[in-house]
């Protein structure tokens, strides 16, 4: 029988402020030291006041632009009360039925291949829990030990509706929703660093026709920190609840985790519903007016003017401009200082004339770019903004190339020199003598000693064997340091032994 997964996410992404939510302790992420960016505030302490953080704020309404969501003119924050250890006042300040942002939907196509709108529910704001981490005592006793420099940090949470229908439809769309959060600039959302987090809502039903009636009976997987962990997780229980109603029982509404050693998610109690939180506004913060916010400096048009221009359209745009294909787009896309650098570097391609050339001239950039550049950058674990090379020079280096004024192999020799120096290519070339020679007397001279040298080669080739000729150029080449045009070479080589 075959069964339709119906899939939704709720995720957690840490804005990137100076200060936590509702206190002036500073959010920051590298803090080593556990305990030490806390206050009386952030640590719940009785008769304590919060105060909203102006940044958050504006994050979250330039993030409900950019997934053409609704802004709320009045929203409001709640108490969402639990207990557990990382909570120190015994509830959360969150949002519940005035967020600031309702509805909005974010495009996945041009990572599926295939058309697909995912819409969503919410977009709210919320503080950070404080982290718990999980140890062994001196005595050798399991203990949890309990670090609040993340408690009180300014969180967002998008809340998708059940758009989705297998595991690398809600990968597809986490990652579009991280690379739009970075491009805006409002959270680096690094999953590493726990800046990130998903839960995932799975449901299956028979069949098509019964989806319609009903999407299943909803399990909630908690707290996946990676893209991996949030397909594996997804894919397992779908398998799970599959397995379940083959065996004609039926699925436990609960909250489930993901055992990311033994890959299957787990029980880890019965699924609350809202009602179980006990929400109820937040008596120490009154419901805000969008219009009020700009007697603190809160202005909604400058802050749509402020934001870039999104994934999505880059794509598009870069599809159109420089008549790159789908996969080429999104690679260039995938970070917002590569997609710069690319289209700052195009901007000054030196195409000889015509359409077809300049396209030629941007497939040779972006090979250059995304093989042999970032790869170098790998290798040293550095990036593109730590780069010495401009996107002008970098441009300037592949019109060479282009032109054939360089080889393919010293042009691979310039970008390690230019990473090291930062000096351009035209200087690198000129000081150290790497134009190619491409003219026969010089070319000559290196193709007789390469035949003298290399007897059976030559005998092999005059026998028919190709490879031979191949050898004798990168004998040649070798011979000129990598200077040589290999097509001049192949020539008179050919002619030579004929």
């Amino acid at each position: 029988m075959k069964y339709v997964p119906t899939i939704g996410l709720e995720i957690h992404a840490e804005l990137k402020t100076a200060t936590k939510m509702f206190c002036d302790c500073p959010n920051d992420p590298e803090e080593k030291h556990p305990n030490t960016n806390i206050c009386p505030i952030c640590l719940g302490h009785p008769g304590v006041l919060p105060t909203i953080n102006k940044k958050a704020i504006e994050s979250m309404i330039q993030i409900g632009f950019a997934v053409n969501g609704e802004i709320n003119q009045t929203f409001k924050f709640d108490r969402k009360n639990y207990f557990y250890p990382d909570l120190p006042k015994g509830y959360q300040i969150s949002q519940y039925d005035l967020p600031l942002v309702k509805g909005g939907q974010i495009d996945i196509s041009a990572r599926l291949g295939e058309s697909k709108i995912v819409k969503l529910n919410r977009v709210h704001l919320e503080e950070d829990a404080a982290k718990l981490l999980h140890a062994e005592s001196e005595e050798g006793k399991a203990a949890s030990l309990v670090d609040f420099n993340r408690g009180g940090v300014p969180l967002m949470e998008l809340v998708s509706e059940p758009d989705m229908h297998g595991a690398k439809e809600a990968v597809a769309f986490a990652k579009e929703l991280q690379l739009i959060l970075r491009y805006l600039g409002v959270a680096d959302a690094d999953l590493e660093r726990g800046q990130m987090r998903f839960d995932a809502n799975v449901s299956i039903a028979k069949s098509e026709k019964e989806k319609t009636k009903s999407l299943g009976t909803k399990v909630e997987i908690k707290n996946l920190n990676s893209f991996a962990a949030l397909e594996e997780a997804i894919n397992y229980e779908i398998k799970r609840q599959e397995e379940i109603l083959e065996s004609r029982k039926g699925v436990s509404q609960e909250t489930r985790g993901w055992d990311d050693v033994k890959k299957h998610t787990v029980s880890q109690r019965s699924k609350e519903e809202a009602h179980d939180y006990r929400y109820f506004p937040e008596p120490d913060l009154p419901p805000l007016e969008i219009a009020s916010l700009k007697e603190i400096g809160v202005n909604l048009e400058n802050l749509k003017l402020a934001i870039p221009e999104m994934p999505a359209e880059k794509r598009r745009r870069f599809k159109d401009q420089f008549k790159i294909n789908d996969e080429q787009a999104n690679i260039m896309t995938e970070d917002r200082a590569e997609a710069e650098f690319f289209e700052n570097a195009v901007s000054e391609l030196e195409a000889d004339s015509g359409s077809s050339a300049r396209d030629e001239q941007i497939q040779l950039l972006f090979n250059y770019l995304n093989s042999d550049l970032k790869g170098l950058l790998r290798d040293r674990e550095s990036s593109l903004a730590e780069c010495k090379i401009t996107p002008e020079n970098f441009a300037d280096l592949v019109t060479m190339a282009g032109k054939k004024e360089i080889t393919s192999r010293t042009t691979k020799d310039l970008l390690v020199k230019m990473l090291d120096s930062g000096v351009d290519p035209r200087t690198l070339v000129e000081n150290e003598g790497l134009a190619q020679v491409s003219g026969e007397a010089e070319l000559g001279v290196a193709v007789e000693k390469i035949i003298t040298s290399n007897s059976k080669a030559v005998e092999d080739y005059r026998k028919g064997k190709m490879n031979a000729l191949q050898f004798l150029v990168g004998k040649a080449m070798a011979e000129l340091k990598g200077r040589g045009n290999p097509e001049v070479l192949r020539s008179l080589l050919d002619k030579k032994l004929k």
